[in-house]
């Protein structure tokens, strides 16, 4: 037994991280590959009696007994979202972060979040870092490993609805994954976010010769190789979600939904392929969130879950993306099929992602060291 009871942690800020590469999306796109193949064997443990919890929240009443108590507003919550990692991460941690959609009048983004990596053996904090962009990066590099396994090679047009984080970091993502890509369609609510949006690709991606801001969803679909929903708003009436509709996708697309969203009754029909990120969590969602699930969790999933209970389509046609990602069952067929990828973020993509960000930290000396204690005061 060792008797240095001392420990000591690093605080990562938002430019700390950013020197440590959390902006990388080429290797977050490695990373979350490489994670999804750990899920698939299992070594891994979120929240929840079956081990895929995507964490514990908490909401406000719509009209609070207590004055001083916050009151319900589009996407207001507080959440934890704790998991394991195994493999080579071997560390555990937890996201935690308050959301309200008002914060964009302050000048803030809608949530802010940090993030806490544990040791696993002693639960020992080995970083606490700033988690915004290392959740946008996480979230935006699924779509990046499913269109590696998913869309066709020779894609070349994204259509895109809501060019926020998660639409940035989408396109970062397919880009890596699919080089060829030169054409986006986008469509968003405001002129400043377009215009921030448009910049920015402009910037970061010049091989995107056409970029089209369109009008419709249609337009949105219409002739895309990839398609995404990356848009946000208030839950419980599902005739408001976004639509897709069948006429409008091509043959051969690759559907990538972290958003909320809704197929119409052609799109889903059994020949329509149906991937999630990890089945076990829509199995903990559909068994905490009241009927029908889509009514409070708008992720597409949750939608094929409730058309499992009422015997529209059964739970072996979903496939999973780890048993994709890791060589065991089989990515894109041919060039005709229509793939969806439902993305509802797991709490193990944000420990993958912060061990890499952490090690290189570590290696490069970034950020400020911290003393828990040299020796506890209670034992």
């Amino acid at each position: 037994m060792s008797d240095n009871t001392k420990i000591d942690f690093i605080y990562l800020s938002e430019p700390d991280m950013i020197k440590a590469g959390v902006t990388d999306m080429h290797s977050c796109v490695d990373t979350m590959e490489d994670m999804f193949a750990l899920l698939h064997k299992g070594d891994y443990r979120m929240a929840g009696p079956n081990n895929d919890s995507h964490g514990a929240m908490v909401t406000f009443p719509e009209e609070p007994e207590i004055p001083t108590m916050p009151r319900h507003t589009p996407d207001r919550r507080l959440m934890a979202m704790p998991a394991y990692l195994g493999g080579d991460y071997k560390t555990c941690g937890v996201k935690w972060y308050g959301s309200n959609i008002a914060n964009r009048e302050k000048g803030l983004p809608r949530s802010i979040l940090m993030f806490t990596l544990n040791d696993a053996d002693t639960g020992a904090p080995l970083a606490h870092m700033s988690a915004n962009l290392l959740s946008a990066y996480r979230t935006g590099a699924v779509p990046g490993v499913g269109a590696r396994h998913l869309a066709r090679k020779d894609s070349k047009v994204v259509g895109l609805l809501g060019p926020g984080v998660m639409g940035k970091t989408s396109i970062a993502a397919f880009m890596a994954a699919c080089p060829d890509i030169d054409t986006l369609k986008v469509k968003g609510r405001g002129q400043k976010s377009l215009d921030s949006f448009l910049t920015w690709v402009n910037q970061t991606f010049p091989q995107i010769t056409n970029v089209q801001v369109v009008d419709t969803l249609e337009d949105v679909v219409r002739d895309a190789d990839i398609v995404t929903y990356c848009n946000s708003g208030e839950t419980g009436d599902v005739s408001t979600y976004p639509i897709v509709k069948r006429e409008w996708v091509k043959p051969g697309a690759y559907i990538s939904m972290p958003a909320y969203c809704r197929f119409d009754a052609e799109l889903e029909k059994d020949d329509v392929r149906k991937v999630m990120d990890n089945i076990g969590l829509y199995e903990a969602w559909y068994e905490e969130a009241p009927k029908p699930s889509h009514m409070y969790i708008p992720i597409i999933g949750c939608r094929f879950m409730d058309m499992i209970d009422e015997g529209l389509m059964s739970k072996d046609q979903l496939e999973d993306l780890g048993a994709i990602a890791a060589g065991e069952a089989p990515g894109r067929k041919n060039d005709e099929e229509i793939i969806v990828l439902s993305v509802g973020g797991l709490p193990t993509e944000d420990v993958a992602w912060a061990t890499k960000i952490y090690q290189n930290a570590i290696k490069q000396d970034i950020g400020v060291k911290l003393n828990l204690w040299d020796t506890p005061a209670l034992r």
